[in-house]
């Protein structure tokens, strides 16, 4: 039936929306708006940065962006190039930070950080089932929380949610609960830091798995030092491949409940869900990271590059939580009620606290 659909909306769709979709440059012409917006605070907030370097550009970003959020309101015409400059900049600039390190460290750092992330995803999940439902939230809304506070955030909402059939309603829960404890973890985190006397390698550690979301790991390990971000960023694209077996771990609890309410009913087995497809599950952007580090081991990359790409990362990634600022939508937080933000707040102390156990009890045991 799904098919079906699709093609009648092929062939029925009107002559002149065809060759607006057709034509090449539409997409960026209603993008450029909201990008030279979100560029535009970027530069701003970049200047800040220079002038607080403890504060930096990324977190002045996000800062101002919020403020134009509330106090403006970005027109609905600003928001695909908003939408573009938090999610696809973003990405692009994790691409270009590949350029920067070789296979060997990316294979080093992620393997010995295995283990704070297997436990901190584990007492993650267990606190977002436990406190979930002492807090009343249902399963589905919870699940969500969970996997978007344990692994990565949006992006790992997004992977979930058709694997569990989650609503739209409970997906814009989840990802403003997420919304609001990145912030708190970008302001937070590298002043925490600072105070337990962190290495710029430690910090690395605690921010790649403790912060939910690539955006807030780049923001809050870059406003550190530049040793913290290349190591937070190697350390979360590590934690964002174990959406692969979370996914398919979920997807078959959701077979087995769907066989068992299909049995009782007397039915057919229709209703059961598809195959998850691994290959989906993997985000471009790793790909991508990966090949410039191969390239970047294999000598192709000049040393000399490396510091203007390390500048155009840095302002890429302002102009990313310059855009996710932007898109702050208060009333969204209001309507998400108190239950999701309490779970998220205990589940992101969950998580905080078990980075920094684990990392003690392996430094001093």
């Amino acid at each position: 039936m799904k098919d079906t659909s699709l093609s009648r909306s092929r062939t029925t769709r009107p002559p002149r929306l065809a060759a607006t979709a057709r034509k090449p440059g539409a997409a960026l012409a209603a993008r450029l708006p909201g990008l030279a917006l979100a560029v535009a605070v970027a530069l701003v907030a970049t200047a800040l940065g220079r002038l607080v370097p403890v504060v930096g550009g990324p977190v002045s970003g996000i800062v101002l962006g919020v403020l134009v959020a509330v106090l403006v309101r970005p027109s609905d015409r600003m928001r695909p190039g908003i939408a573009f400059a938090g999610r696809g900049v973003l990405q692009t600039a994790v691409v270009v930070l590949g350029a920067q390190l070789s296979l060997g460290q990316v294979l080093r750092v992620g393997v010995s950080s295995l283990p704070v992330m297997i436990v901190t995803l584990a007492a993650c999940l267990a606190a977002a089932y436990g406190i979930g439902r002492r807090l009343g939230v249902v399963r589905d809304l919870r699940t969500l929380i969970g996997v978007g506070t344990g692994i990565c955030g949006a992006s790992a909402i997004a992977a979930v949610t058709p694997v569990i059939g989650a609503a739209e309603a409970e997906v814009a829960y989840a990802v403003s609960t997420i919304f609001v404890f990145n912030i708190a973890a970008v302001l937070t985190f590298p002043v925490l830091g600072h105070l337990l006397g962190m290495g710029q390698h430690a910090f690395g550690l605690f921010a790649g798995t403790a912060v939910n979301d690539m955006s807030s790991v780049v923001a809050a390990a870059t406003t550190y030092g530049g040793p913290a971000a290349d190591y937070a960023v190697v350390v979360k694209l590590a934690r964002t491949l174990l959406i692969i077996p979370i996914c398919l771990g979920l997807a078959a609890l959701a077979r087995r409940r769907a066989r068992t309410a299909d049995a009782g009913s007397a039915g057919t087995g229709q209703g059961l869900p598809g195959p998850v497809r691994v290959g989906r599950l993997v985000p471009w952007f790793l790909a991508g990271f990966l090949v410039l580090a191969a390239v970047n081991t294999a000598g192709l990359v000049p040393s000399a590059a490396h510091g203007p790409l390390n500048t155009l990362a840095g302002f890429l990634i302002t102009v990313a939580l310059s855009a996710i600022g932007l898109s702050t939508e208060p009333a969204r937080l209001r309507r998400a009620g108190v239950a999701p933000l309490l779970l998220g707040g205990c589940l992101w102390l969950v998580v905080s606290a078990t980075s920094l156990a684990v990392q003690f009890l392996a430094r001093y045991l």
